[in-house]
């Protein structure tokens, strides 16, 4: 008998489903090929105690995942919320931020910014600078110390389901030990010697917040290639480039060089933040 159920964590080829009644049952995926990702509703068939085997996946409303040239790596399925979680320390890539952001806008996905750490009053100001040219683009930004305050991060919650993305130790992890009680998501100090914060979390899991609402927690990145996108997809996903395309002299234009570009004119008029423009390029450089 086919179980109708979610993909709950994801861990390689196994992952944990749960059913209607709450149960959940420890899976395998038919075959060798396994591209599940948490937030899949999927069928499967109990083959003993805690156990069974994914027989089917439903066509997916979402799918935010990277990829590089070789491969592809899978994050999350059928969100409405992508909550891209930086911090005041240690200091986070506005790139990155905006590669989230990308993949999220090529599926039209919500976006919300989480500015974790806000305790830490005498750094503010340069994560703040940084979020400016996004908040002027519309994106939301929350502020916040998950430590004290994540509840503040519960009204961006309600019927969605959100996952975090962001580098390790932005406080993903802790901010979900705010927001479910319970949770015990592994948290772990920053690495002095590097700055940069250590890897807590080591696969996806889906956290339920009521009837309505759920949160992924993700692994922490360090890098979001997006090779899967064209060069036309990746200006569609850049709000500021969008009232922009077809109003070039070359229906071609790649928005460099090019003679008559809306692109460069906009970017010389100061219409277009410098590092988003650079950040554009970049993107169309990488995937060739």
């Amino acid at each position: 008998m086919n179980l109708a159920g979610t993909v709950v964590a994801a861990y390689g080829r196994q992952y944990r489903v749960e059913l209607a009644d709450g149960a959940t049952l420890l899976c395998f995926p038919r075959g060798k090929k396994s591209e599940l990702a948490c937030g899949d509703q999927v069928s499967v068939q109990q083959t003993g105690s805690g156990q069974g085997v994914i027989s089917t996946v439903a066509a997916r409303q979402t799918l935010l995942y990277r990829s590089d040239q070789f491969k592809q790596k899978l994050i999350a399925a059928n969100v409405t919320q992508v909550i891209v979680v930086v911090a005041t320390d240690p200091p986070f890539s506005d790139e990155l931020v905006t590669r989230c952001i990308v993949a999220a806008e090529s599926q039209d996905i919500e976006v919300l910014i989480v500015l974790n750490k806000c305790d830490l009053s005498t750094r503010l100001a340069a994560p703040r600078a940084a979020l400016v040219q996004f908040e002027k683009l519309g994106y939301r930004v929350c502020e916040l110390c998950a430590h004290q305050n994540g509840a503040l991060l519960l009204p961006y919650l309600a019927d969605h389901l959100s996952v975090l993305i962001g580098q390790s130790g932005m406080g993903k992890s802790t901010l979900i030990n705010a927001l479910v009680p319970g949770a015990r998501a592994p948290t772990r100090e920053i690495s002095q010697a590097l700055n940069t914060g250590k890897h807590t979390t080591t696969h996806a899991k889906l956290y339920r917040l009521g009837q309505a609402s759920a949160l992924i927690d993700s692994p922490g990145l360090t890098e979001f290639g997006l090779h899967h996108l064209s060069s036309d997809d990746l200006a569609q996903t850049f709000r500021e480039l969008r009232p922009l395309l077809g109003k070039c002299r070359f229906r071609d234009c790649r928005h460099d060089r090019e003679p008559d570009c809306s692109v460069h004119a906009a970017l010389q008029h100061g219409d277009i933040n410098p590092r988003r423009y650079a950040a554009f390029r970049s993107l169309c450089a990488e995937i060739g």
